[in-house]
């Protein structure tokens, strides 16, 4: 159960996959509920045999009222949710519940009854203290996190956010992420004159540094260009914004280099996607993604300290030494195969048999 599948994001794209897989490799009959997906499209197109549900229940509409009447809103939006969850629930009678939002897990709760619930995250543990949250809006998030200690099972993507998360719940596991690998079957072009960024634009990404540090590789190599995939009004000399969209493969086989700019990352999914394309990655090293998944001078590199000089120094590098970009490349496709699905899905299937049996 998630949100929406509304757009075209990480979280909606790996969702989609798993249970595709499931649906395609396993027995199970699976199900996808969404809360406010409405009249929108589902991005990613589902398997025949996924069954989907959408609830209706439309929480953002609390935002679209003055303050002084959100409370009585959002109460009755609760209501509603539970009320929507309880018949779902006693119409699918399902094995196990997966959530990935926290702010689901009251409401879960109070009508799952026997039901185990597991907790997908895709934040990081710490995110409300990393982004520099209100005091009321941490004080809502610990009341959140301390409702999961009755949870089956808490799902990491890393195991620097998983170490978080075991210093407030037990049952927290490492899975990381299935990733769509080199589509295209081919590997991308090592003379192209184009590093790209894939991701939206948010506090966690910090667009700010990554056109700051642009601007300094521009000065060297005005003739290579920056194209940011993802919704912004941020522009520099040199940069070309492109419109999110689902499939990536040619924004992969057009371009050299990747870089990624977070303050934090729960995994980093456009690392291992962009390596798989044979595209060597400079990220910083932010907690707690990269630092998993890029073997520093071997596949990429990771920055330190958030230095944007030494960023801006290695991607300097990539860009005038193409034999760099096709060895740590070729490192890359090499080491992203430890994402496929055929390594990851298993690791939920073994969750789920511990789960069903209650040996966890």
């Amino acid at each position: 159960m998630t949100d929406a599948m509304a757009v075209h994001g990480g979280i909606e794209r790996v969702l989609t996959d798993k249970i595709n897989w499931l649906a395609e490799n396993t027995g199970f009959n699976v199900y996808l509920l969404t809360v406010d997906q409405g009249k929108n499209d589902v991005v990613f197109s589902l398997h025949p045999n996924v069954i989907y549900q959408d609830l209706g229940v439309f929480f953002f509409k609390q935002y679209n009222v003055p303050m002084w009447r959100r409370w009585s809103i959002r109460r009755r939006l609760h209501r509603l949710f539970q009320q929507s969850l309880k018949e779902k629930i006693s119409e699918i009678e399902p094995d196990v519940i997966i959530f990935t939002r926290l702010d689901y897990i009251q409401d879960l709760e109070k009508v799952n009854g026997k039901i185990p619930l597991v907790f997908e995250s895709h934040s990081s543990c710490l995110s409300s203290v990393f982004e520099h949250d209100c005091l009321l809006r941490q004080v809502s998030i610990w009341y959140q996190k301390k409702a999961l200690r009755n949870v089956n099972a808490v799902v990491a993507l890393t195991e620097g956010d998983a170490a978080e998360w075991k210093k407030r719940i037990n049952n927290v596991f490492v899975i990381p992420n299935v990733v769509q690998l080199n589509s295209a079957g081919c590997i991308c072009n090592r003379e192209s004159r184009s590093i790209i960024y894939i991701g939206r634009d948010s506090v966690q990404k910090d667009l700010d540094s990554l056109i700051n540090m642009w601007k300094i590789v521009f000065q060297k190599h005005p003739d290579w260009n920056l194209h940011i995939y993802g919704k912004t009004r941020r522009f520099s000399s040199g940069v070309v914004v492109h419109e999110p969209k689902s499939n990536m493969d040619d924004a992969y086989i057009n371009a050299s280099l990747l870089v990624l700019t977070s303050l934090y990352e729960p995994f980093g999914l456009v690392l291992p996607e962009a390596m798989s394309y044979g595209m060597p990655v400079v990220a910083f090293d932010c907690p707690y993604g990269p630092a998993e998944i890029i073997t520093d001078g071997v596949d990429g590199y990771i920055i330190k300290n958030r230095n944007l000089m030494e960023f801006a120094n290695r991607v300097c590098q990539f860009i005038e030494d193409v034999n760099m970009r096709v060895r740590m490349g070729n490192a890359g496709i090499q080491s992203s195969q430890r994402y496929r699905a055929a390594i990851i899905m298993p690791q939920w299937i073994n969750l789920f048999e511990k789960i069903v049996d209650n040996s966890i």
